[in-house]
């Protein structure tokens, strides 16, 4: 029997395009982003998280470092940090392939480093 589809449901970090540049994204996703959907530009990143726990929503940034502090605090939320700049809009394939094959709890509590060097050893 194939697995149920879950439609995760993303939360875009201020420094994101607007989500209507991820089509395929938001064709397959719940897409929110912080400063276009919610109007709450220049929060804390804290509070971005505290969202996306209150909401169920994984983060999708491209400030590692930032979040990668608050990741695992909490159970409920997860990150998923991508490159900057033009290779960031390649990664929504990978990134609608990845979410689209794992379940709700794929991501709760971890980051995934999606097509950006992973420099922490």
């Amino acid at each position: 029997m194939p697995k149920r589809f879950y439609k995760h449901k993303l939360l875009y970090d201020e420094n994101m395009p607007p989500r209507t540049q991820y089509a395929r994204l938001n064709a397959h996703l719940d897409v929110k982003h912080i400063s276009h959907d919610y109007q709450k530009d220049g929060i804390p990143d804290e509070e971005v998280y505290a969202l996306a726990v209150e909401q169920g929503r994984i983060i999708l940034t491209i400030n590692r470092d930032d979040f990668e502090k608050l990741v695992g605090t909490k159970a409920d939320c997860g990150v998923i940090a991508v490159p900057d700049g033009p290779a960031a809009a390649r990664t929504a394939t990978t990134l609608t392939a990845l979410l689209m094959k794992n379940g709700p709890t794929f991501l709760r509590g971890r980051m995934i480093p999606l097509g950006a060097p992973d420099t922490k050893r």
